[in-house]
C-alpha cells in the first residue's frame, strides 16, 4: 500500500536509482532506497514540483513478494 504521495523535497536525496531493464530513453521509475521509506519518481521528469511517492518499506518489500 502506498503510504502517501510527498512534495518535491524529497527529490534532493541523494540514492536514486533506475532498473537495469531501462531502456534507452529512460522511461522508467526512479527509486530510493531509504532505512524508513522507499521512494519512486517518474525517470522522465526530475523538476522539482513534480509528485514523488513515499512507500513504506514494510509496503515495498510486501510488492516485492508479490512481484516473485
Amino acid at each position: 500500500m502506498i503510504d502517501q504521495k510527498v512534495s518535491a523535497s524529497p527529490r534532493g536525496r541523494s540514492g536514486w536509482f533506475t532498473s537495469s531493464y531501462s531502456n534507452a530513453s529512460g522511461s522508467c521509475v526512479e527509486v530510493n532506497l531509504g532505512t524508513c521509506d522507499v521512494l519512486v519518481r517518474d525517470s522522465k521528469d526530475r523538476r522539482d514540483g513534480q509528485p514523488v511517492l513515499r512507500i513504506s518499506v514494510k509496503a515495498w518489500h510486501s510488492f516485492l513478494e508479490q512481484l516473485s
